[in-house]
């Protein structure tokens, strides 16, 4: 019996319509319908797929555990990306061209230094006149704080950085089982979690990440202290959560 039967009987058995499912699910109808016939390129990839097919497992009573197992012998497994695929350019680069780059490079770095090192006077000067002697005999102000210190300057307020400033700081309590995968801005995958519903769980990171959810309807999340789901948001969906509080989705 395939994962799509074995699921289709469990919903029979159960008593529960396709409708029903959806309800319990937060899944579309047509979705469920589609892994009821083992068809699963509605669902978005492997990583929403295992997370439907558990899910759907959960609201008709059935054990998810050997239908992810199967899932995952029965699909093709990805062609994990080397090292050399990362850093092979996409056109060779001529000889003669990256000579002349070189030197654009090098006189470009060496403007920029100089510019950089005439600024630096020029501002530094600016900030430090000469201070002008007091003139003799300006008794009044001198006598009045005889055999007293000099009285130090008030330190000045500080402003302190937006705590977020430097990390991404993720809090996400769900209510319905929900799944996350966090990849870098560039698509390597970095980790993904499971969170059963009446859980928390919390991330931080110290660059952007993309955060995909799975079932971002059946949670409660907050991105550096702010809710960044738009109103109403039931289907998977992909936020991009970078520092000093941007995210875009």
């Amino acid at each position: 019996m395939s994962i799509g039967e074995a699921l289709a009987d469990a919903r029979r058995q159960a008593g529960l319509t396709v409708s029903q499912v959806s309800q319990r699910t937060r899944i579309r109808e047509t979705i469920i319908r589609d892994i009821e016939r083992d068809e699963y390129s509605a669902c978005g990839g492997d990583f929403y797929a295992r997370g439907h097919i558990r899910s759907i497992a959960h609201a008709v009573g059935a054990d998810p555990g050997p239908l992810i197992r199967e899932y995952d012998a029965t699909q093709p497994k990805p062609r994990p990306v080397m090292a050399a695929d990362l850093f092979r350019p996409v056109t060779p680069v001529r000889m003669h061209e990256r000579h002349h780059l070189n030197w654009a490079a090098a006189l470009g770095l060496a403007l920029v230094l100089a510019l950089g090192f005439v600024a630096y006077h020029v501002i530094s000067s600016s900030r430090h006149p000469p201070s002008a002697l007091p003139a003799a005999g300006t008794g009044p102000v001198a006598h009045r704080h005889a055999g007293h210190s000099a009285p130090r300057p008030s330190p000045k307020t500080t402003h302190t950085a937006h705590p977020y400033a430097r990390q991404v700081v993720i809090h996400l309590t769900a209510i319905q089982d929900c799944w996350v995968e966090f990849t870098n801005p560039g698509g390597g995958y970095l980790s993904q979690s499971y969170v059963a519903g009446g859980t928390s769980k919390a991330w931080v990171f110290r660059h952007a990440v993309d955060m995909r959810l799975g079932n971002p309807g059946g949670i409660r999340l907050a991105v550096d202290g702010k809710n960044p789901l738009p109103p109403g948001t039931g289907h998977p969906i992909t936020l991009t959560l970078g520092l000093n509080g941007k995210i875009s989705s």
